[in-house]
């Protein structure tokens, strides 16, 4: 290995130091190099063909946290007017089933998780309520189904306040109200949960692929041995280095913009607000970030397996504490800040939801392209003088 180095640099040892010309057709030729790696390795590609198809209509479709289809069961120890406009008023989307059942039997469906909500009606309730005296109604919660639990109950206590007030003013007409509170919800006005999910899966997708796809191919190349034809090839390791992050992140943006149009506009009816065409050239800036991380974690492990294990906690809480999940303000502060300077996530998110939910133009979106750029030179910096180190012995 001590002689690799002298030959990888015979060429400026002669007085021939590569123009930027030939730094340009190396790249390019190992570029084409890293594509028919990657067209050689079938189950590769077929985990980016279900990453960015399968994986985001089933998280669009089937993680969801919206409040429906609910089954309540109810105690109806009243058997009045108003118990049974309460009854009624439990009805699709929200209520899907609504089961009468005893007191006795509240412990038994909710320990085996049957019912998630239940609501007891005590008896005189309506009869307190016309005598203007205090009364009371219990909703038990399945706290351990959380979004459901969290938004469900606040419905259904939307639901029950609006048809007491209805039954005491007696008419079916809006109760009349000091203040008028008009709720116009942009950008999604449904609050559809898919059209949340299915955009940030795309964006988790990309990072998780940028870093396992460049790494796996540095990994790849170094158990193979392939690694030590390119240490007597006149190249120098930045430009392995671009041909590996170029020709990666060029599969995955392929991919991210076939999900966008194809599995997010025409399968799911997402719509995109802003322009894909600047969404791609902030995602190549950012894949290009993310894929210097992978890298830099390739030159830290010398198995697939090593890898694997390194990359799995980094990958979870870059998407976690991304802004993707749950908002940033709702971190510490100082973790914010911690975020935003060592990880190009945060600023990733927030510029994919102001383009594609938003509509947002560059002249809105520079500062976190500013950002990510700033970010992926310092992760690229540090990731080639770990190349040079492990695999050129520099």
């Amino acid at each position: 290995m001590s002689a690799a180095p002298s030959s990888a640099q015979a060429a400026p040892a002669q007085g021939k130091t590569p123009g930027l010309r030939a730094h340009i057709q190396n790249v390019y030729r190992l570029i084409i190099k890293e594509l028919r790696s990657i067209r050689s390795d079938p189950m590769m590609l077929v985990l980016v063909a279900y990453a960015f198809s399968v994986a985001v209509y089933m998280v669009a479709t089937g993680a969801s946290t919206e409040a429906r289809d609910l089954s309540i069961g109810v105690v109806d120890e009243d058997q009045s007017n108003l118990s049974g406009r309460l009854l009624g008023a439990l009805n699709p989307p929200l209520i899907k089933r609504t089961v009468l059942i005893t007191s006795k039997e509240i412990d038994a469906n909710m320990d085996d998780g049957r019912l998630v909500f239940v609501l007891e009606i005590p008896p005189r309730f309506e009869q307190d309520l016309l005598a203007r005296r205090q009364a009371s109604l219990q909703l038990n919660t399945d706290a351990t189904a959380m979004s459901q639990a969290g938004n469900g109950a606040v419905y259904i206590e939307s639901i029950i306040a609006q048809e007491v007030a209805k039954f005491l003013n007696g008419t079916e007409a809006a109760v009349p109200t000091p203040a008028r509170v008009v709720i116009n919800a942009k950008f999604n006005p449904n609050l559809y949960t898919s059209w949340f999910s299915s955009v940030m899966q795309v964006i988790n997708n990309i990072t998780m692929l940028a870093v396992i796809l460049t790494g796996a191919a540095l990994i790849r190349e170094r158990e193979q041995g392939t690694v030590e034809h390119l240490l007597v090839m006149p190249v120098v390791p930045a430009e392995i280095m671009l041909a590996k992050i170029i020709a990666n992140a060029l599969v995955i943006l392929i991919a991210a913009a076939l999900s966008l149009s194809f599995v997010i506009q025409w399968w799911l009816k997402v719509p995109i607000a802003g322009s894909l065409t600047l969404f791609l050239a902030g995602g190549a800036l950012y894949a290009f970030t993310v894929a210097a991380l992978g890298i830099l974690l390739g030159t830290q492990t010398s198995t697939m397996g090593q890898f694997g294990l390194l990359a799995i906690p980094v990958l979870v809480v870059m998407q976690l504490l991304s802004g993707g999940a749950t908002p940033m303000e709702s971190m510490p502060v100082w973790l914010q800040h911690v975020m935003r300077i060592v990880s190009p996530t945060p600023h990733f998110v927030a510029f994919s939801q102001a383009v594609l939910y938003r509509g947002a133009d560059f002249s809105i979106v520079w500062p976190w392209l500013a950002a990510m750029a700033a970010i992926g030179s310092v992760y690229f910096a540090f990731s080639l003088h770990r190349f040079r180190r492990v695999i050129f012995g520099d």
